[in-house]
């Protein structure tokens, strides 16, 4: 059996344990990603009673990509824009 351990701190609060089976890899990737997983203290792999920090791992598969702002092509997105309120508008 294979299960993730996520342990969260609230500070003064305490700390929470996240622990469920049904959770994949690329689950918890995508809950720290999307910031539902915050303040991590760390990150366990449980597989077969054996345990494995994979935090960095975890954290750095997370991370999104950075886009150089000379990359981001402005005309671009406001043609993009301009095509959704055309979607939206009424007719």
């Amino acid at each position: 059996m294979q299960y993730f351990v996520v342990m969260i701190d609230y500070g003064r609060r305490g700390r929470e344990a996240v622990v469920d089976p049904e959770i994949t890899r690329r689950e918890v990737v995508s809950r720290v990603a999307s910031g539902e997983y915050q303040n991590i203290s760390f990150i366990h792999e449980i597989v077969e009673g054996s345990a494995e920090d994979v935090t960095e791992a975890i954290l750095t598969e997370a991370a999104l990509p950075q886009v150089p702002p000379e990359d981001v092509d402005i005309q671009a997105i406001r043609l993009d824009h301009a095509r959704d309120l055309r979607k939206h508008e009424q007719t």
